[in-house]
């Protein structure tokens, strides 16, 4: 997993935890302690994935546009991630191994993302975030009181067990 999926994925969970409350990417960056330009691209794409909603202005900021038992984590992986190439045969032109004709490596490879990808698809953003309490407590994010919550997307997420 390249450092673009697995912030974007933070960034999503920090988002979650937050109730549907908007924020600054600052808030996500600090937070992680990542850097803010490489996390404005991250909720660029994200926004383009119809997964965040960017307001802009003075109270601007993101937050989730769904919410998070809509958002799954395997579709976010595999729209983040540029190239699931694992190896070179599985690059889109070919690549240029000298064996791809007859090596047995590449359905290996592709039993092995498929696998790997098929994991992430059984959760939801609502999974990971479960222990949204301590989530917050280790983020620095406040709880707000519960009629902030009326109306929020992934406000009315209250898991049990």
């Amino acid at each position: 997993m390249t450092l673009h999926t697995d912030y974007a994925l933070r960034m999503l969970i920090f988002l979650a935890v937050r109730n549907g409350r908007p924020c600054t990417v600052n808030d996500v960056a600090t937070a992680y302690g990542l850097s803010r330009n490489h996390l404005i691209k991250v909720a660029q794409g994200l926004s383009q994935l119809g997964l965040v909603e960017t307001l802009r202005g003075r109270a601007g900021g993101i937050s989730l546009a769904r919410p998070p038992e809509e958002i799954n984590v395997g579709f976010v992986v595999r729209a983040m991630e540029d190239d699931k190439a694992m190896v070179e045969c599985l690059k889109t032109d070919g690549g240029a191994c000298a064996i791809t004709s007859s090596c047995r490596l590449t359905g290996v490879v592709r039993e092995a993302l498929a696998a790997y990808l098929s994991v992430f698809d059984k959760y939801h953003l609502r999974d990971l975030v479960r222990n949204r309490e301590a989530l917050a407590a280790l983020l620095g994010i406040a709880s707000p009181p519960e009629s902030d919550l009326v109306g929020q997307p992934g406000a009315a997420v209250h898991e049990g067990g």
